[in-house]
């Protein structure tokens, strides 16, 4: 056991020290209104059913926990994640069909070209798979009308990838946009877990299905960049706010600290009883240490005290308050995945 802790504390120095491209995005369509600071320019609204009140709120297209209101002791909750930015045209056709060109946010090559929009909720699907400083990070475009690239296509920032739609579920003409994510993945052992915990639901889509893959809050990371353009991604996740700690068996399938190295604060001295992985509210994964408690399954090591319960703001992830939270069925499922099998 001890051999692989060396082996992935040494591979984590190739991964840091090759192909470092620094962290440069631009918008994927000519749709620029968040950069002036027009959120309902920029986003495109969702339909609100709210207690028998209609609305059409931008709002509902901006990354975060910004869907299905509750009611809580602490006032509404959105308790919905967004994982990423819905972007409205800026031209449409006669009939109303959007003609917005979706161009790559940054270099890289094109890892998943998803044709069929009934295979996804976010219908026709593009994801580009980018280096900055070192570390892979995966870009997604949503809802595509038509899609003009390739599995294993290089791209250059702002070459065309395809065209805005409303492919996929629940969309309409109306509510046209391209859905974008900036995401880390999570383990290279999904399909196999996904086999194991869905196996009524076929997986079309590889390693680039959504549930790998971890949506940062790319709206937000535009508007830094642009007051700290040498801005990395480890630096803009810093300012994070850690909402919830897990404790993970200690495993060699556990590819997160060895797809992205900056996460680990502190090398373990040996071999580590677990790994301990810090998230935020969004379920993005921002820190990694050495546990000193052996766990055989995942378990819930911190959650911040809340009079809320965890449910409502972990996506039902995590449920209870205080000591009295833990880890749901649901949530151990998705912890399961960061060190499968």
């Amino acid at each position: 056991m001890r051999r692989w802790v060396i082996a992935l504390l040494s591979g984590i120095g190739v991964i840091a020290s090759t192909n470092a491209e620094p962290l440069n995005l631009v918008l994927p369509t000519d749709n620029d209104a968040l950069l002036r600071g027009d959120g309902p320019a920029f986003y495109q609204y969702i339909e609100r059913d709210y207690h028998g009140e209609k609305s059409t709120p931008w709002e509902g297209g901006r990354y975060g926990f910004v869907r299905n209101p509750v009611e809580t002791s602490a006032g509404v909750i959105y308790t919905r994640l967004h994982e990423g930015i819905d972007i409205r045209p800026l031209q449409r056709d006669a009939t109303g069909e959007p003609l917005d060109v979706v161009r790559a946010i940054a270099a890289g090559v094109v890892v998943h070209a998803n044709q069929v929009a009934g295979f996804s909720n976010y219908g026709r699907y593009v994801v580009v798979e980018h280096r900055f400083d070192g570390c892979k990070y995966y870009s997604l475009y949503g809802h595509l009308s038509s899609i003009v690239v390739r599995n294993g296509q290089r791209v250059e920032q702002r070459d065309q990838l395809g065209v805005m739609g409303h492919t996929g579920e629940g969309l309409n003409q109306a509510r046209a946009h391209v859905h974008l994510e900036l995401n880390l993945m999570l383990s290279r052992q999904f399909e196999s877990w996904h086999d194991a915990f869905f196996k009524n639901d076929p997986n079309h889509h590889g390693l680039y299905n959504g549930l790998n893959l971890a949506g940062l809050d790319i709206a937000r990371l535009y508007l830094a960049l642009q007051k700290q353009p040498a801005l990395t991604i480890p630096e803009f996740l810093s300012a994070e706010e850690t909402l919830y700690r897990v404790l993970v068996p200690a495993s060699k399938n556990f590819d997160l600290v060895k797809f992205y190295p900056w996460m680990l604060r502190q090398k373990p001295e040996g071999e580590p009883a677990s790994w301990e992985v810090s998230f935020n509210r969004a379920g993005v994964p921002l820190k990694i240490q050495p546990g000193t408690k052996p766990v055989s399954e995942p378990e819930l090591s911190y959650m911040k005290p809340s009079a809320v319960d965890a449910g409502i703001l972990t996506s039902d992830r995590i449920s209870g308050h205080g000591t009295g939270a833990h880890l749901t069925e649901k949530g151990r499922q998705f912890m399961r995945l960061l060190v499968f099998p």
